[in-house]
């Protein structure tokens, strides 16, 4: 039984050692190392070439390395028959969680403008609010979005959570479908989207969304490129629409590097480090999946390809 691995060359040793310590019994191969393509049941992937899983005649089971199955789903020869399971894993949620609560406080402390201050020389009290006075907005309540809003409530923010079908949870205000969004957006102080890229939400953080927003809000995306317009973004800017951004996704990766989202003075910019999949609590998932197919169980985390997450 045998497993085909492709993520990112520098931590292979780490997948490696955690697939030896947790399912010894199964064979790792790694891309485009593939041996003899009919011993391949399980595939653990993160952008591989199209056509590569139609070559693989025994394939059971495709898991993507991210949270994210956008980057299967563009594969046209893609074997949908096929069950396709996301990552979840406890380290990917907290990793998201901690970059989605420093880029909240981040802009809720005014930190671009005391950043743009210092540089120019200029020592200016900026007057502070109230985290209880503050709302804080979540696009997309999966496993994500929920632990981030849940501990944003420690800081004590309004918070407010919108998905496409309802969802439940303590303390946070919860609304969803196309009139659901109306009714948040005008409270929305600091937008974070989480959301899956989907047909449905693929251009959502347009021109107008921003401008339903109160003036003067701030955007965190940390879901994916394609949710964003980046020339409406850097126009919203630019007229105070939206005091800034904090993104960790681009229409073009690695191209949005040095281009004017890089370089805004508004814009804190991270090239999609907010969430890693850590490999030691990520093969935990993937082997604990691969036991259940075996033995004839139900997976965890199985897309379900008519929503696309």
């Amino acid at each position: 039984m045998a497993l085909l691995l492709k993520s990112d060359a520098t931590r292979l040793t780490l997948w490696y050692d955690a697939f030896h310590a947790q399912a010894p019994e199964l064979e790792v191969r790694t891309y485009p190392e593939l041996g003899r393509r009919e011993d391949i049941e399980y595939a653990l992937l993160w952008q591989p070439p199209p056509g590569l899983l139609a070559t693989l005649p025994n394939l059971k089971v495709v898991f993507s390395v991210g949270a994210g199955i956008d980057h299967l789903l563009r594969d046209p020869e893609l074997p949908r028959h096929l069950p396709l399971v996301r990552m979840v894993e406890d380290g990917l949620t907290a990793g998201m969680s901690e970059y989605v609560v420093m880029s909240v406080l981040l802009h809720h402390r005014f930190m671009i403008d005391y950043r743009l201050q210092q540089q120019a020389g200029k020592w200016e009290e900026i007057q502070q609010i109230a985290a209880d006075q503050r709302t804080v907005a979540v696009l997309g309540m999966g496993e994500m979005g929920q632990d981030a809003l849940k501990k944003l409530g420690v800081f004590g923010f309004k918070r407010l959570g919108w998905s496409r079908t309802p969802k439940e949870l303590p303390g946070v205000e919860c609304f969803h479908g196309a009139e659901g969004l109306k009714a948040l957006l005008p409270r929305a102080e600091i937008l974070v989207c989480l959301l899956p890229l989907t047909d449905g939400t693929r251009g959502l953080l347009n021109a107008d969304l921003f401008s339903r927003l109160p003036r003067g809000a701030a955007l965190i995306n940390a879901g994916r490129g394609g949710h964003q317009d980046e020339t409406a973004l850097l126009a919203a800017l630019d007229s105070g629409q939206l005091s800034g951004a904090s993104l960790d996704v681009y229409q073009q990766e690695p191209g949005a590097a040095g281009g004017p989202l890089w370089k805004h003075p508004r814009i804190i910019a991270t090239p999609h480090v907010a969430a890693m999949t850590m490999a030691p609590t990520a093969v935990a998932s993937v082997v604990a999946n691969i036991r259940r197919f075996e033995a004839g169980q139900p997976m965890q985390n199985v897309v379900d390809l008519s929503r696309q997450y």
